[in-house]
């Protein structure tokens, strides 16, 4: 007879926090079709998952803050007849971990290896026996028992509510050693191999079960941690993205790759995407890690922004007065004491916002952005109400490179172009004065779109770090666009710490 309560052997779940795919579901004849962001581990990066000094700790603290069953069983024993016993107080000290692997097994799971997992279990062990003579004895020791354990896990990955899922069943335990010791070994020898087989037994069949339903248990709650870290990435207020899984993974020798709809949600927004461009071909496996997005994913994030109003800038003081005066000349003076008609920039204002959705499309020379932004700038004359001295509507097209360096995004402006749609100016009602347009076109162009990007930059690097990304020591990361698609690819390593803090909260 045996009774079993969970066991807190799950932290080795921790090495399943890198998988981002699934398997099982309906996806339509077309794979990839609806495939707005990719991602591909290559198997350097899943051997981040093998255990470290730090995860080590962590499962030593899971085994000692596990709340361990209490075990009981009886048996008849010749001459002695019926035997029972239990183990209670169980707990375990010296826990310890000589090596583990992983491969990655094509199109069927991820192995994973475990060798020469060693702890100490202590406990209490009582017995008690009716004799063929009517003799009761009934006692109580303290126990010891060493063992040494290696497990292997094949995880599979299946697909549950368009959502990753990990099935960590296949599961088994081999026992090097087991060795029970009784009070130190005082007890008379005869008692120590009485219930050394018993023991050992029993308690196998235990630490195979519990420790294999806590591995595939902390499996998928790992995995819903994965997805829901994932989801609050992709996400900023009302504008968020949809991760849910677009077609069946691939799991290669050497690389894991998902595939994800990738759909803007928000408010009351529609999107829609089947055309996909992506190919598992498209991807190399020489670096870590990679991600595909689709040009369709930016063009989305971009309208949503718009429809959010987040699309506007103001400017005063200082940062307009370097604007207008980015170049000490005769016609420079003379076009901004027309625009200003001599208000001092303290007591100007300049705002810049989006007219209309802007149009986003990936080539190789970088990441072409068409605007239709509006232009205001009003200045408020002592004891006077405030003017609009000037109102443009234009039509500005520009080439963006990106970089990740230092923890920070770099955009580079390469060529613009700006088309003048609307022109109002106050000191200017005719729109005669060339100079005023002329000085305006090289403004925009030299100094203005790059004021626009230089908030561009931090606004979206604190995005991402709110998030956590320079918590990920990130090596050498490239940002290569092609027709229609942007690559990211770089090399990594795990912040660790995320992990268990989730873990000891689990715990």
């Amino acid at each position: 007879m045996l009774r079993a309560g969970r066991m807190g052997l799950g932290t080795f779940g921790i090495l399943l926090v890198l998988i981002h795919a699934s398997a099982a579901c309906e996806f339509g004849p077309f794979p990839y079709s609806t495939t707005g962001i990719a991602c591909r581990m290559t198997k350097p990066a899943a051997l981040l998952c093998k255990l470290n000094q730090e995860t080590a700790r962590v499962i030593q603290a899971a085994f000692r803050n596990a709340k361990f069953p209490n075990i009981t069983g009886e048996r008849s024993m010749r001459l002695l007849g019926k035997v029972a016993y239990g183990l209670s107080n169980i707990q375990v000290n010296d826990l310890s971990i000589e090596q583990s692997e992983v491969e990655l097994k094509e199109n069927d799971a991820i192995h994973i290896t475990i060798k020469n997992v060693t702890a100490v279990f202590k406990g209490t062990l009582t017995y008690g026996y009716a004799g063929a003579w009517f003799l009761q004895l009934f006692h109580s020791v303290d126990f010891e028992i060493e063992s040494s354990i290696d497990l292997q896990i094949n995880i599979k990955l299946m697909c549950q509510k368009d959502q990753v899922a990990a099935d960590a069943s296949d599961c088994y335990l081999s026992f090097h050693k087991l060795t029970l010791r009784l009070q130190g070994d005082k007890e008379p020898g005869w008692l120590k191999q009485l219930f050394t087989d018993f023991i050992s037994f029993t308690l196998k069949l235990v630490l195979k079960s519990e420790v294999c339903n806590e591995i595939n248990f902390l499996a998928q709650v790992l995995a819903n941690f994965v997805h829901d870290l994932a989801a609050n990435f992709v996400q900023d207020e009302d504008i968020r993205l949809d991760i849910s899984l677009a077609s069946d993974p691939l799991i290669k020798a050497n690389y894991l790759e998902s595939h994800h709809k990738g759909l803007v949600l928000y408010k009351n927004y529609s999107d829609a995407f089947s055309d996909s461009v992506f190919s598992p071909s498209l991807l190399a496996e020489s670096r870590m890690l990679y991600f595909w997005l689709s040009e369709h994913i930016l063009n989305s994030l971009a309208s949503a922004a718009f429809l959010d109003k987040r699309l506007g800038l103001t400017i005063t003081g200082e940062k307009l007065k370097a604007l207008f005066e980015m170049e000490d000349t005769e016609a420079q003076r003379k076009a901004v004491q027309t625009i200003f008609q001599g208000t001092s920039y303290n007591d100007s204002v300049a705002k810049v916002w989006s007219l209309a959705h802007p149009q986003i499309s990936v080539q190789p020379e970088g990441t072409v952005v068409k605007s239709f932004v509006g232009v205001e700038i009003s200045i408020f004359p002592l004891g006077e109400e405030p003017l609009t001295v000037l109102y443009m509507e234009k039509e500005i097209t520009v080439t963006i490179q990106a970089a990740y360096a230092e923890k920070k995004l770099i955009l580079y402006p390469l060529d613009s172009r700006t088309e003048f749609k609307v022109f109002k100016c106050t000191a200017d009602p005719s729109g005669n004065d060339p100079s005023i347009r002329n000085f305006l076109q090289t403004m925009i162009s030299v100094v203005g779109i790059p004021e626009v990007i230089s908030r561009i930059e931090p606004a979206l690097t604190s995005l991402m770090n709110s998030k956590g990304l320079h918590l990920f020591e990130i090596r050498n990361p490239e940002i290569i666009t092609r027709k229609g698609y942007v690559i990211v690819q770089l090399d990594f390593s795990f912040p660790n710490h995320l992990l268990l803090d989730f873990l000891e909260k689990r715990l």
